[in-house]
């Protein structure tokens, strides 16, 4: 196991809001992804559980390098670059595995069709989460806000309307997450 807190407060001052943002935010979709963590490992289904918690709790390390005043980043970078950001920054600590889930977690992933299609600013790969655990995180990080801390899950209807926003097939990723993990 890994000392994700001792990881965070590398890079965030704990006395700023946006530490405040990242922890409430990321606790939020731990806690969701350790009761799907549960029902998958009842139901008799593989899963590393401490990495899930650890890499829910890291997801969005890369808050801090990009312009998002409203939920206090002050970066340089586009949101839509948290992922990749984080990815550098883990992959930084040697922790690629953790790495590769904020990467991956963006959307219901990110296809080179997407990014192409849409001309975001990322590299032009997949960033599709391939394995369990990668999907899990992906899938509990669409249910809750970062700018609307506290606030219970969305339901399952406004996330898919989230999804759509973005294209029938990013509905279609997050709906076969969906029938993976169930209603939250």
């Amino acid at each position: 196991m890994i000392d994700y807190q001792a990881i965070i407060e590398r890079f965030y001052d704990t006395q700023s809001p946006l530490y405040e943002v990242l922890m409430t935010h990321s606790e939020q979709v731990a806690q969701l992804a350790d009761v799907l963590c549960d029902r998958l490992i009842e139901g008799g289904t593989p899963v590393d559980a401490d990495f899930v918690h650890e890499a829910a709790m890291l997801h969005d390390i890369g808050i801090i390098k990009v312009n998002a005043p409203s939920i206090y980043c002050a970066g340089t970078e586009p949101y839509i670059c948290h992922g990749i950001m984080g990815r550098k920054m883990l992959d930084q600590l040697g922790l690629f595995r953790h790495a590769m889930v904020c990467e991956r977690h963006t959307g219901a992933g990110l296809s080179l069709n997407d990014i192409v299609s849409q001309q975001l600013p990322l590299p032009h790969r997949d960033m599709l989460p391939l394995s369990m655990e990668e999907k899990l995180v992906c899938y509990a990080d669409k249910f809750f806000s970062k700018t609307h801390l506290g606030d219970p899950p969305k339901t399952m209807e406004r996330v898919r309307q989230q999804m759509l926003r973005f294209g029938q097939e990013s509905l279609d990723r997050f709906n076969e997450m969906a029938d993976l993990f169930g209603t939250p």
